[in-house]
Parts: C-alpha cells; structure tokens; sequence
C-alpha cells in the first residue's frame, strides 16, 4: 500500500480526503460518521455568529450526473448551540475543523475567538458562498477585504486558519494570495460556482433564491484551473474544492498543486462510505505508478511544464 499521509498547515492527516463544509456536518453524528468512514478531517457546516433559518424551500436542484444546484442560505444554530456538536465530534476521536462565516471583519474575528474555544484543530474561512447577501462572494471578492478579515482572525487565534476562496471574480490567485500575505496557513478552492436555473414550465427560477451555487463533476475543471494558478502564486498548502468524485480526480487536483481535498456533491450522493472508495481508488493508481508516497506527487503536473509560445504565421 502507498502512503496516503499529508500534512496540511502542520496537521497530519490520515489521507487527503477532507469532509467539506455544509455536506453531512448538521450534527456531531454525523461529522463521526464521515470520520469512521475514512475521512481524514471533518469540516463542520458555516456556523454564525446567530441562529440563521437560511432560505425557504426548494433549496436544492439535482442535476444528474452534472452536480447539483444549491441555494441554502447559511441556515445554522448559532456558534453556541453547535459548540455541543462539535464536543460530540470530538469526543468521539474525530479531526474537527470549524468553519465560520461573517458579514465584517470584527464579526469574523469574535466568531474565530469562540469556535477556537471549542477545540478545533483548524479554522476555515467562508469568504466564498455566492448567495448569501451581505457574507461569502460579497466580502470575498476583494483582495482588500480579504486581506482585513484574514489580518483580523489571525490576529485572534492560535491555531492554522484556512482561507476559502471563490472561483466567482476575476482573479482567485490574486485572492489566495491577499490571504496568505495577511498570515492565512493554508488555502482551500474553490467553492460552489455561481449559477442559475430556470423552470420553462412554471417560467421562473427553480431554486427559491434564484441564483444558487453549482458543485459537482461539472465544475471540477474549474477548481483544478483556481488551484493551478494559486500554486503558482502561494507557498501555503492549498486544499482542492469541486467536483471530485473518483480517485483520479484527487489525483489531478494533487498533481494540480492540492495536499489535501474536500469532498461534498459526491457524499450527498453516495454518502460517507465514498471516503473508502477514494482512498483504496487513490491507492490501487500510486501504486500502478510505483508512487510510494502521495506527498511526493503534490504540484507534480507543474514539474518541467511550461506554456508554448504561439505560432503566429
């Protein structure tokens, strides 16, 4: 067998596949289900600094073999009331990391202070949720802005805090880099890509919200082309977002520039047991490669690569 081992911002991990946030982490049953099941670390669903109800149904469009169209909203019970899930997660020997959202930077930095209380081994940063008016894409989009959120949570705490960046503006390098100049450890892309859909019978959008965000195998090109760049620009380690679901897809976003991956569409669908499959898959493809480790794969596709010049007649 091949080692799976990372080490992402200083924590080992068992292999590189990471729970995403907002897929099976409602309670801390189940951020230990997806933990026995194989995954490396657990990222909890957003949490604010208040109860959030998010928006009215439907919520969720399935897409087929494509993906799935998401508008939520952020619902969440509030830091407080979810510190008892991750207790539980905890307790039960899970790798928990804590994701937050916020509409400024004072806001982020409070709710940083009070998810490290809980004992989470990392910080993730939702700067990148393209529906929730007022947080996410709004405060993530500006390399300014994210550099002051960062600046103020790192300020904070103690332990790594992980910038998650969006694939909806013009330049997600140019983001991860604000981030990693104000002092974030590590870098996660993509999240959900803004988009929409339309229902030609009812003649209006599908989704409550209207516009949602669109995860799945149909954006897994662009999260490897936004962890392609950000390799380039970053020295932090960089966690692969979007679309993964065998494990030639952890392998791309591996040679791409990625250490770790998050998964999330292919758990609504298949459930936790996919964080078996992706391993042994990942496996059975190092080892057809005669690859001993993963870590020695990590940006590999960068190696000797350069870009030929156009031939202009």
């Amino acid at each position: 067998m091949s080692d799976l081992s990372v080490e992402l911002a200083g924590i080992r991990l068992r292999n590189p596949l990471i729970l995403a946030s907002g897929i099976w982490g409602e309670s801390g049953q189940s951020l230990v289900g997806a933990w026995d099941a194989g995954a490396a670390g657990v990222i909890t669903k957003s949490i604010g600094s208040r109860p959030r109800p998010g928006y009215p149904n439907p919520t969720v469009e399935e897409l087929g073999s494509w993906g799935m169209l998401n508008a939520m909203g952020l619902p969440n019970p509030g830091i407080r009331e979810y510190s008892r899930e991750i207790a539980f997660a905890r307790e039960h020997g899970a790798l928990v990391i804590g994701s937050i959202f916020g509409g400024t930077a004072e806001e982020f930095a409070r709710l940083a202070r009070e998810m490290a209380a809980t004992g989470v081994r990392a910080l993730e940063l939702n700067l990148s949720c393209p529906h929730a008016e007022g947080f996410g894409t709004e405060i993530g989009s500006d390399p300014r802005d994210v550099d002051e959120v960062v600046r103020a949570v790192v300020r904070e705490v103690k332990i790594p805090v992980i910038a998650k960046i969006t694939p909806n503006a013009a330049d997600p390098a140019a983001l991860a880099a604000a981030a990693e100049n104000a002092g974030a450890r590590a870098i996660s892309a993509i999240n959900t890509v803004r988009a929409l859909s339309i229902d030609p019978t009812l003649m209006r959008p599908v989704l409550a919200h209207g516009i949602g965000g669109l995860s799945g195998p149909a954006i897994k090109s662009v999260g490897l082309a936004a962890v392609w760049q950000i390799r380039q620009r970053v020295r932090v380690p960089i966690v692969g977002v979007g679309g993964i679901s065998s494990g030639a897809d952890v392998l791309e976003y591996v040679l791409a520039g990625a250490c770790a991956v998050e998964i999330g569409t292919a758990v609504a669908h298949e459930g936790v047991r996919v964080f078996g499959r992706l391993a042994q898959e990942l496996d059975q493809l190092l080892s057809k490669k005669g690859v001993s480790s993963l870590r020695e794969l990590v940006g590999g596709a960068h190696r000797g690569f350069e870009i030929p010049a156009a031939d202009f007649p």
